[in-house]
């Protein structure tokens, strides 16, 4: 499994320029690697509000907060969303509040937690940032029992 998330030779300050500008590198860098993503949602069909989970996809690994099948993770989970340039205007609304993607889509700034911004990727989880080690896998709670594990907004 890939636990890493290549951030070195990327363009300085590269996030502030215009998101079709970015290199496939550059874009995979701007994750922030907690995983919040790859938690199960819940959308209301009549307001479309969008409600987290505690329980994970069943590729997440919750300790690294990293997909074990990346690559291959369509084939796995047919569902799972592939973020880019070009969708993120129709599923930004489906990603965390915290989400590099979908701050930089609505035009605001990385946090200082950032792994761009600190230089540390454990600063993601050091802030409390991410998924690890509180998640529930999906094959252990049925899917009618979801609503039971919906947490505040991430």
């Amino acid at each position: 499994m890939k636990h890493d998330i290549p951030r070195d030779g990327l363009r300085p300050n590269f996030w502030k320029r215009p998101l079709s500008s970015l290199t496939p590198r550059e874009w995979e860098a701007l994750c922030d690697g907690c995983g919040k993503c790859c938690l199960n949602k819940l959308e209301d069909a009549d307001t479309g509000d969008v409600y987290f989970t505690r329980i994970s996809c069943r590729l997440l690994d919750d300790q690294t907060c990293r997909c074990g099948q990346y690559e291959n993770r369509k084939t796995f989970v047919p569902e799972c969303v592939v973020l880019t340039p070009k969708t993120i205007g129709t599923v930004s609304y489906w990603m965390p509040s915290t989400c590099a993607y979908r701050l930089l889509y609505e035009g605001k700034d990385l946090p200082d937690w950032h792994p761009l911004i600190s230089g540390d990727a454990e600063s993601v989880h050091e802030a409390g940032q991410s998924i690890r080690g509180w998640t529930l896998p999906e094959f252990e709670v049925p899917e009618e029992d979801w609503e039971d594990h919906i947490i505040e907004d991430l």
